[in-house]
């Protein structure tokens, strides 16, 4: 199939991008690296009367690393990421997932803020800004707003963001504890039946699940020991109300969390 007709707006400047977005609304989409908007227009899924390319805006393109934080414009490459030299010091837990998110490939048009953007509760890079508690940066031609990662993904492929707001950016808050990361795919790059990050927190630990429920989650623990890390990760695995689809049965799923997830924290609790 090939998609409905739509305008193409190749942005010179924030400020037009946010000029269309207030004009157009919930008929205009973002255009960054197109690994999933392409595919969503060719099979009519989407149908925006115009699309905006903002990939040609150096200042949407930037990866800064801040006191307690990396900032990742709207414009950076997932491959650009990967490659920053700070990468591995300074988000070891997003160093360790971001070779799982697609295939070389996707990752080099893929953007960050995009990944973030779709909002599929298999990729990699979501849960990695919700185990972070990381935020999202949001803005329209009225007003800036930041949303914490909790409460930006409201559902499966479905954000917070309004129509006339651009994502600017994300916040990856830094980390300093021990992290691990497991995943399950078919194929290494492939969309995860379960992915699984844990950290070690100044009060415990944190587990991060994806691929199970509508959005990923998360649940932090102060205290375990071999008594109640077999109860707490049942309990969580339950919790996430996994279904059964192509790729995994439900109790697949859960057993993975339960497997997974105990030795994930058993490497970052050592």
């Amino acid at each position: 199939m090939k998609p409905a007709p739509f305008d193409y707006i190749r942005a010179d400047s924030v400020e037009e991008i946010l000029d269309v977005l207030a004009a157009e609304g919930g008929d205009a989409r973002i255009l960054a690296g197109g690994q999933s908007l392409m595919a969503m227009l060719n099979m009519r899924l989407a149908k925006p009367k115009v699309l905006i390319d903002i990939m040609r805006l150096e200042q949407l393109a930037r990866i800064e690393r801040q006191a307690n934080s990396v900032r990742i414009g709207a414009g950076v490459r997932q491959a650009a990421l990967l490659r920053w030299p700070e990468l591995t010091e300074a988000l070891p837990l997003v160093a360790l997932a971001l070779p799982w998110t697609g295939h070389a490939q996707t990752r080099s048009r893929g953007t960050v803020c995009g990944s973030l953007a779709h909002a599929d509760p298999s990729a990699e890079l979501p849960l990695m800004l919700i185990a972070l508690q990381g935020e999202i940066h949001l803005r329209s031609s009225k007003k800036r707003r930041s949303v914490a990662a909790k409460d930006f993904f409201s559902g499966m492929m479905a954000t917070a963001r309004q129509d006339d707001e651009l994502i600017e950016a994300a916040t990856f808050p830094s980390q300093t504890g021990r992290c691990a990361f497991r995943e399950v795919a078919r194929r290494h790059g492939d969309f995860a039946i379960i992915a699984c990050a844990a950290i070690k927190t100044p009060d415990g630990v944190r587990l991060a699940v994806g691929g199970v429920a509508d959005t990923p989650q998360v649940r932090d623990w102060q205290k375990l020991d071999a008594g109640t890390l077999d109860d707490a990760l049942n309990a969580f695995a339950y919790d996430l109300d996994a279904r059964s689809d192509v790729h995994a049965t439900a109790r697949y799923r859960r057993d993975l969390v339960r497997m997974i997830g105990r030795d994930l924290i058993a490497e970052v609790l050592r």
